[in-house]
């Protein structure tokens, strides 16, 4: 047995991200400096983005994204109805409603017949946020073409590095408008936590620079105020608050170590593809058990932020929290991602949501599962948790 607890995800830092993040303590800028610029220049080459904006978090990224883009009270966004809270909440937070879109039950994320029905029924939807849960991206070439006048802004927080279908880059903005990147620490790279938006449009980057930073215009072009300058100059302090913005800067520290997780992204990705790919070896041989996601050119084009196994755990006479007791007791750490949306108590209070409207995200709910999967599980560490998963599932 492991001497600890294998997680389903976590962080892979070595020295070279030590030292970049203490070469930034010892420099001039902790924040609002040189370090940041550099990550989102690298961060924008490496996805084939025009801009790069770092931001907090994720979800200030959706959260500012949206309001960049003009969504906002009396219009209403789109997202799955299996994901993380914020793929819904950003709607909310810029004053508009959430609608929410059954899943495919193979890729598990929104499928364009989904998002064709919800804008035939809400013609109040501005803006479609597709979810590449797990990594992978789905239906994103007719999810752009349905989209017609809406805003599409790709929830990537599971697909730094990943690949559309058609072979481009997460992010390149083919399919999207914008894309929204995660760098918590469980994610492909970390940043600690953090996020960035990239996209293609120069005026959509401006407004979100300007959105993470308290809404403060600092180019003395594009000031508006009647008393810019002084001596015949432009008045060197000056500054304008030109919109309700916050604090969702990113701080060089985080900057650095991302700028050198980026630098080893392709290691990253190809790790976790060869532990998915040598668990489906196993598992996928396992009665009572499907795997989703798990098509030879599905995984080669993932992110592979988290490997999912369906259990169905009545045939198997057993229950999940039985189940993820029995693993938790041989040290392999598991988890549900997600409780859908519609099952919030938020949600249900602020919407009513009918489950029945939504049987695929259902049945994926009840049986989903995930195993540990991050780089610096060891070839013995991945061996033990297929060992320990077959055991369990075969217990009887």
């Amino acid at each position: 047995m492991p001497p600890s607890v294998l997680s389903y995800g976590r962080q892979s830092i070595d020295q070279r991200d030590i030292d970049a993040v203490t070469s930034v303590l010892h420099s001039d800028f902790l924040t609002q400096g040189p370090a940041v610029e550099r990550f989102e220049a690298a961060l924008a080459e490496r996805v084939g983005a025009r801009h790069a904006v770092a931001v907090s978090s994720g979800t200030a990224g959706l959260h500012i994204a949206c309001l960049a883009a003009g969504v906002g009270p009396g219009d209403c966004g789109l997202t799955a109805s299996v994901t993380f809270a914020a793929s819904a909440n950003c709607f909310l937070y810029a004053g508009a409603e959430a609608a929410l879109a059954d899943i495919d039950p193979n890729a598990l994320g929104i499928t364009p017949a989904a998002v064709e029905n919800a804008l035939r029924s809400r013609p109040d939807i501005k803006a479609i946020v597709p979810v590449h849960f797990a990594g992978l991206a789905h239906g994103s070439a007719e999810i752009r073409v349905l989209s017609k006048n809406c805003v599409v802004i790709e929830d990537a927080a599971h697909a730094v590095g990943g690949k559309y279908s058609c072979g481009k880059l997460v992010g390149c903005g083919t399919y999207a408008d914008m894309s929204v990147f995660s760098f918590h620490p469980v994610k492909t790279i970390t940043t600690g936590e953090g996020g960035a938006v990239v996209t293609n449009d120069g005026e959509l980057a401006r407004r979100l620079r300007a959105l993470r930073s308290h809404g403060i215009e600092r180019d003395p072009t594009r000031l508006v105020g009647n008393e810019t300058r002084e001596d015949g100059r432009m008045k060197p302090w000056l500054y304008e608050q030109q919109m309700l913005g916050f604090n969702y800067r990113m701080t060089d520290i985080q900057a650095a170590l991302g700028l050198s997780q980026l630098g080893k992204l392709d290691y990253f990705l190809d790790r976790r593809c060869t532990i998915a790919r040598r668990y489906d070896e196993t598992f996928g041989k396992l009665p009572h058990v499907r795997l989703p996601q798990s098509a030879p050119a599905d995984r080669a084009r993932s992110g592979h932020h988290l490997y999912i196994v369906l259990f169905d755990f009545a045939e198997m006479r057993t229950t999940r929290t039985a189940f993820m007791t029995k693993l938790r007791e041989k040290g392999i750490g598991s988890q549900v991602h997600y409780i859908p949306i519609y099952r919030q108590p938020y949600y249900e209070k602020r919407y009513g949501f009918d489950p029945t409207v939504f049987p695929e995200a259902e049945r994926y709910y009840n049986a989903c599962l995930s195993l540990p999967l991050y780089p610096s599980l060891t070839d013995e560490d991945v061996e033990y948790v297929i060992a320990s998963v077959v055991e369990v599932v075969t217990a009887g």
